[in-house]
């Protein structure tokens, strides 16, 4: 494959088509539920922009992200797709949000106070999505107390804001243990009862994320929040197991063999000569290397070489790493870091395992300056 925007030998692809099958497969799962698609931190590394339109194509109804930035990004490729912004916004900007018709997470009573001064001052509304903290501990509507306050509050300014959503986020969905999935549970729909004062019939209750969503259709209400599903990548292994739902992974790294040398026995590799070669070896280079997100931590860690195992050896670099080879292979031959080569495949999951971290993570630190290649067939 040639890459015709960029002059690297490294480079990202993302498979559009899967993420369209994952979005069908949901979509046919909650056939008459509003779904959100999460597409925050650039779409979990691959790419805000054709990720969303692969997504509003097959049936996504809006995209959710986590800041305004991302939500104005989008606006300006999208000007018709619902935008919801999941994180807490700086009230100083709820005009910016009203004019793009973005939506917003409040669930802080001085908040309302602050933008409905704003708002008033220009005449303008904005939806707003009331966060419930359930039991996530991160943003939210804890007590009856706060509730109580942020409902007068909107009672107080209904010219300012519309109150278009109402939500929570589960911590333990992903678990085979439903005790604490369960106390969030009960606990939102005893605070969502207190707000029936400020909800109208357009106002859209969406408690699942992925994990929820794939494994509690009948506990969702008017809506899910699709993440992790999207591209492929299951909430947990826990989830996997028991899914119903067939997903496909949609991203995989690739680069090319920048120089293959020969090193004799008590020759050493990289920073620090932490690795000596014990007989005659075949040390290939690969340009990749923190810089890039392949972190140092993935010492040992090995790749594809024609459908052949090759262990990172020596301290990665900041541009390059270096992997023991089989036997000598020609500069420019594909090296494979996630996905399938010679009928071999290394997952974004067992990067995530040799890490000791989630899958979430391992696209999300693959950086910008890795480009993306987005295959449609």
């Amino acid at each position: 494959m040639e890459l015709a925007t960029s002059f690297r030998q490294t480079w990202a692809e993302v498979d559009l088509t899967a993420i369209k099958e994952n979005m069908k497969r949901i979509r046919q799962r909650y056939p008459n539920k509003k779904i959100y698609v999460a597409v925050k931190a650039n779409a979990y590394g691959h790419g805000y922009i054709p990720v969303s339109e692969a997504a509003l194509e097959t049936g996504a109804d809006a995209l959710a992200v986590a800041s305004l930035d991302e939500a104005v990004l989008l606006r300006e490729n999208f000007p018709q797709a619902p935008i919801l912004v999941m994180g807490w916004t700086d009230p100083r900007h709820v005009s910016i949000a009203a004019k793009s018709e973005i939506e917003l997470t409040a669930f802080q009573p001085d908040w309302f106070t602050q933008a409905a001064e704003i708002l008033k001052d220009k005449r303008e509304k904005v939806k707003i999505h009331i966060k419930i903290d359930s039991g996530m501990g991160r943003i939210g509507i804890k007590t009856k107390e706060e509730a109580y306050a942020v409902i007068e509050e909107v009672a107080n300014f209904s010219s300012e804001f519309e109150i278009s959503g109402i939500f929570t986020h589960f911590a333990t969905a992903d678990s085979f243990d439903l005790s604490y999935y369960q106390q969030q549970l009960d606990h939102f729909y005893e605070m969502l009862e207190m707000f029936s004062p400020i909800r109208t019939l357009e106002t859209q209750v969406h408690i699942g994320n992925t994990a929820a969503s794939m494994r509690f259709p009948d506990d969702m209400v008017d809506g899910i929040r699709f993440g992790i599903g999207l591209y492929g990548l299951y909430p947990s292994k826990e989830v996997e197991k028991i899914s119903a739902i067939q997903l496909n992974e949609a991203f995989s790294l690739q680069s090319r063999l920048a120089h293959v040398k020969e090193l004799k026995p008590g020759e050493h590799i990289s920073y620090g000569a932490t690795y000596e070669a014990e007989q005659q070896e075949w040390i290939g280079t690969v340009p990749i290397g923190y810089g890039d997100g392949w972190i140092r931590k993935l010492q040992g860690f090995e790749v594809l070489v024609e459908g052949e195992r090759a262990e990172i050896v020596g301290k990665i670099c900041m541009d390059q790493l270096m992997i023991r080879l089989p036997k000598p292979y020609p500069v420019g031959t594909k090296v494979t870091l996630i996905g399938e080569n010679g009928g071999q495949r290394i997952r974004v999951d067992d990067v995530a395992d040799y890490l000791e971290t989630i899958n979430y993570e391992i696209p999300c630190i693959i950086t910008n300056r890795v480009p993306r290649v987005y295959l449609t067939s």
